[in-house]
């Protein structure tokens, strides 16, 4: 089982040596989070909250993800980086691609899409782009970054994007992997549908299996049960040895350790403290589930 550690939220300045002390107590990767922009109030629409209260404030760090992983690539090895999730209807397609392409490259491949279609409507109406529509958005775009990606000069001509022939250089040498995350049914279905992966948003443990189960059966529905994926789902449990063995039986390929607010019951806290508990869950579950 591939372990990454959540890193939405933590202080910017911090992120270069949580980079280094991740990927030498052995995690796989960090994953951070994306918010456009956030605005000083929002209609209580969380999916994931039984209130429709988000978890996080509007001063609570959201730093660009292309800066936040170029920088951390170039200080490590072998760590990977995901966003769970980038908002992806809300961006331009070049711009997304290019950006995804360069990280690609200068990481050596070590980059992972992970894109959502968003949920806060008010974040929309600031970057004027129709919330109704954001998942037709959202499969137009993964389309036209997989034809940008080849390298070769393209055109395209869809329902929200059209524009003359291109071509994007540098390309990368493998097209990133493009994970898809969210909870809903429709989430789970493009996932299965058009994904390299999905991104859970967070799972009760006894949840897991049938979760696996359901995304699986999709995926042959689709008749795409045939091509590599990786479900990579955060668990709403205490980080626990048995847990995790007992779900890497059950096909869970990757999680996710809890972001550092939780992980340590503060919503500020030191470097230090962070590498303390990065440490202890290396010790106590990736040494041993791994």
């Amino acid at each position: 089982m591939k372990f990454w550690q959540a890193i939405t939220w933590a202080e910017t300045d911090q992120l270069i040596e949580i980079a280094r002390f991740a990927e030498e107590v052995g995690f796989h990767g960090l994953m951070s989070g994306d918010h456009a922009v956030y605005p000083e109030s929002i209609s209580p629409d969380y999916p994931y909250s039984e209130t429709g209260l988000p978890p996080m404030q509007p001063s609570d760090e959201y730093p660009d993800q292309t800066a936040i992983f170029a920088a951390m690539a170039a200080v490590t090895r072998t760590l990977h980086f995901t966003c769970g999730v980038y908002v992806l209807p809300l961006r331009n397609p070049h711009e997304v691609a290019r950006a995804a392409a360069t990280l690609a490259i200068l990481s050596d491949d070590r980059f992972i899409l992970g894109v959502g279609v968003g949920w806060m409507k008010e974040e929309f109406d600031i970057y004027g782009v129709d919330f109704r529509r954001r998942g037709r958005i959202t499969d137009e775009m993964i389309d036209i970054l997989h034809t940008l990606w080849s390298g070769d000069m393209v055109e395209h001509h869809g329902e929200h994007f059209d524009f003359p022939r291109v071509q994007l250089s540098p390309a990368p040498g493998n097209h990133p992997p493009i994970y898809i995350g969210g909870a809903s049914e429709i989430a789970l279905r493009r996932a299965a549908r058009v994904g390299d992966g999905y991104i859970g948003a967070g799972t009760a443990p006894d949840d897991v299996g049938p979760l696996l189960k359901q995304i699986e059966q999709l995926r042959k529905d689709y008749g795409r049960d045939h091509l590599p994926f990786e479900s990579m789902i955060g668990v709403t449990a205490l980080p626990d040895r048995e847990m995790y063995t007992r779900l890497a039986g059950d096909g869970l390929q990757s999680t996710v350790a809890p972001p550092f607010q939780y992980a340590l019951g503060k919503k500020r806290s030191t470097l230090d403290e962070k590498k303390r508990f990065m440490e202890h869950f290396s010790e106590t579950i990736i040494r041993h589930v791994r």
